[in-house]
């Protein structure tokens, strides 16, 4: 998408808009606490809104923007509707952090330092870790897994995610 000229949706071509921006805009409902079914849900109204009434393209930034907004305020209104509630108290705080640690490319920077930090961990560290986030086991589940008490297990994977967050916070300075 060019970011020197000004398009319509009129003239957008939607794969190319899809393309570059769905993968963010996802994460981003992923970090208002989506679950993946319904990041991918809102995701996909957020595309269908947004190709149904025209805008204006003024930068790559701008249209990310938009569209988070977009998908911000759809989420906002599935939450409402079923009468659930919204994860996120500080959307605009949520933003600065969003717009600081994703940046211009979806957050694809982020999850590759993501992954560099995880290969710092041990074995099965990253293995508990993965049990949690990947297979969803429970806590009593990897304490099983790893032949320790569930207290360790939680101790372990409190560690695993304090060096992962000081790790990737060094390396994004």
């Amino acid at each position: 998408m060019s970011t020197d000229s000004q398009q319509t949706s009129d003239s957008l071509d939607p794969v190319e808009l899809i393309g570059q921006y769905q993968v963010g805009v996802w994460r981003y409902l992923r970090v208002l606490g989506c679950d993946d079914a319904e990041a991918d849900d809102v995701t996909q109204e957020t595309f269908l809104a947004v190709l149904r009434k025209p805008f204006e393209i003024y930068s790559d930034a701008a249209t990310a923007a938009y569209l988070r907004r977009v998908a911000y305020n759809l989420f906002i209104s599935q939450r409402r509707r079923a009468r659930r509630e919204t994860l996120v108290d500080d959307v605009d705080q949520l933003n600065v952090t969003w717009e600081r640690w994703a940046g211009q490319d979806n957050g694809d920077h982020l999850v590759e330092k993501l992954e560099e930090c995880l290969e710092t961990l041990s074995q099965r560290a990253r293995g508990a870790l993965d049990m949690r986030f990947r297979q969803r086991l429970r806590r009593a589940e990897i304490a099983e897994s790893l032949e320790i008490t569930e207290h360790g297990a939680k101790n372990l994977m409190q560690r695993a995610k304090k060096q992962l967050k000081h790790c990737v916070e060094g390396k994004l300075e």
